[in-house]
């Protein structure tokens, strides 16, 4: 009875706290514009936050916090709008609805994608919001179990799991993860500071860029397709508000994948330093797995919006977890949560929840309302996004080449990386060619430096014994996974070919 009494009274303080007018008009204002931002290719909220960190000095605390959690929250609404529209992401996470929403809106359906994004995302963060407020303190602690070993190998699962989510050749899709691995290997080692593979170029020796890879193979590459192809530009030119409801099948085929999908997103949200992009590519390769039409997979499967999306919303809300209780940050974007923290005076660790109650019920009450604000703000806002695909194609490409230009060059304002986005785009038109996927490398690229820094650690510590990943629970569980995955998916592709061989075998024969 205690307990549950003492959980109202601290979620009637946060209650207080996060209703003021002032905070709730700072709520606004960080959703506002995350959600904007995040619609612009290559702005994320990592951008944006650093820019309004500063601005937070002069800010309340608790005002402070909510707008820039806001933000965060807004920009992964948003993020994935391009996506589903133009096949653009919006930040890497968001990548994963190229392959199913961009079909779909080609399909004439992007307002049904648009919508679904929106109630899967709302729905894995009231599940990731619930999680950080019954049982932060017991997830922190379970995440603080994980070792180097077990980092290593969930992070291989994500890469076998994103290598074999596209519709071609595995073998393909395992080559162009080893591509990107191989570019995340670039710049300065880590460990012993040696230049690697920069052949001679300053500007590579802290790595090739995330954005203008991610730009460049997915925005440049599309804009070159869609020119060259005129055929293939055929929109939705039409749209009534109808249009934008999905039907029964479409809820009933998205209800399990939510459920799935923030279940996963949830766990590898309390894990500091794992990739969210990792939890949204492992969503969709299970729905696909245990899909009884995955062959629909990649042409507009309503599964491939629903899971990654409430994965990954999932993922954001109890990322906040290790951050808030351990005042361990799991990505950029946390550690400048915790530097707005310090800026105000206050030192991030378990001492947080005691010693500033009211700061922190405050700001798990404001993420349910940031959460209803987003809903409130972006299903209005489905007709404008899918009425700008009727502005004509001569006026829309350049305005998105200009758009991935600039927040290209704002990432670090150097011209070295509109060089690079010039290589990548020709890369992404070379892989478009091929039908190469392009989601394993940038998957492969953001995970290689963290799976080799955690590789050489693992091995460190048991001196060098790669037994160390069989003897650890976690790690042969997630490497057993990983090869019944990759061993799954070239049979289904085998079969597939065997099948394709037969039907065509007998067609030449009648």
């Amino acid at each position: 009875m205690d307990l549950f009494s003492t959980f109202y009274s601290n979620l009637a303080l946060g209650m207080g706290e996060a209703v003021t007018l002032s905070n709730l008009w700072y709520c606004l204002i960080g959703v506002t514009l995350g959600c904007l931002v995040g619609v612009l290719p290559g702005l994320g909220s990592i951008i944006t936050i650093s820019l309004l960190l500063p601005i937070t000095y002069h800010l309340p605390t608790s005002g402070a916090l909510i707008m820039l959690c806001g933000v965060y929250f807004g920009a992964d609404y948003g993020g994935g709008t391009t996506s589903i529209l133009l096949g653009i992401p919006g930040h890497p996470a968001a990548a994963v609805d190229v392959l199913d929403g961009y079909p779909m809106t080609k399909q004439g359906r992007g307002g049904v994608a648009l919508f679904m994004k929106t109630v899967a995302s709302a729905w894995g963060s009231m599940v990731g919001i619930v999680l950080l407020m019954l049982f932060a303190p017991i997830l922190s602690n379970f995440a603080l179990q994980f070792g180097p070993a077990e980092y290593c190998a969930l992070m291989l699962l994500g890469l076998v799991a994103a290598s074999t989510v596209g519709q071609g050749s595995p073998v393909k899709g395992v080559a162009m993860m080893v591509v990107g691995l191989i570019l995340g290997t670039v710049g300065t080692d880590i460990n012993t500071g040696e230049l690697r593979f920069n052949f001679g170029l300053m500007e590579l020796s802290d790595g090739v860029g995330l954005i203008p890879i991610a730009m460049g193979i997915f925005a440049l590459a599309e804009v070159i397709k869609s020119v060259s192809n005129p055929s293939d530009t055929s929109m939705q030119t039409k749209f009534r508000l109808r249009d934008q409801l999905p039907t029964r099948e479409d809820w009933r085929r998205s209800f399990g994948p939510m459920l799935r999908g923030s279940g996963l997103g949830a766990f590898f949200g309390t894990l500091p330093g794992t990739s969210g992009g990792m939890a949204t590519f492992l969503a969709y390769s299970v729905e696909k797995r245990i899909s009884k039409h995955p062959e629909e997979f990649g042409k507009g499967a309503i599964e491939g919006i629903a899971a990654p999306e409430a994965c990954n919303n999932a993922g954001v809300g109890t990322a906040f977890i290790p951050t808030l209780t351990l005042g361990i940050p799991g990505d950029a974007i946390m550690a400048l949560i915790l530097a707005a923290l310090v800026i105000q005076g206050i030192q991030p660790g378990p001492q947080v929840m005691t010693s500033h109650p009211e700061l922190f019920w405050g700001l798990i009450v404001s993420f349910w309302i940031g959460n209803i604000f987003l809903v409130i703000l972006n299903i209005p806002l489905i007709g404008i996004w899918v009425r700008l695909l009727q502005i004509p194609y001569n006026l829309l490409f350049p305005a998105i080449i200009l758009f991935t230009c600039i927040g290209v060059y704002s990432t670090n304002r150097n011209v070295f990386d509109l060089y690079a986005l010039f290589v990548f785009g020709l890369m992404g038109c070379g892989m478009l060619l091929l039908r190469l996927e392009a989601v394993p490398l940038l998957l492969g690229f953001v995970l290689g430096p963290a799976f080799e820094e955690y590789l050489r650690r693992a091995l460190l510590l048991s001196r060098g014994d790669y037994g160390v990943f069989i003897e650890q629970p976690i790690s042969l569980a997630a490497l057993s996974v990983a090869a019944l995955v990759l061993a799954s998916s070239v049979w289904s592709f085998l079969r597939r070919r065997r099948k394709l061989a037969i039907a065509t075998l007998n067609e030449g024969s009648q």
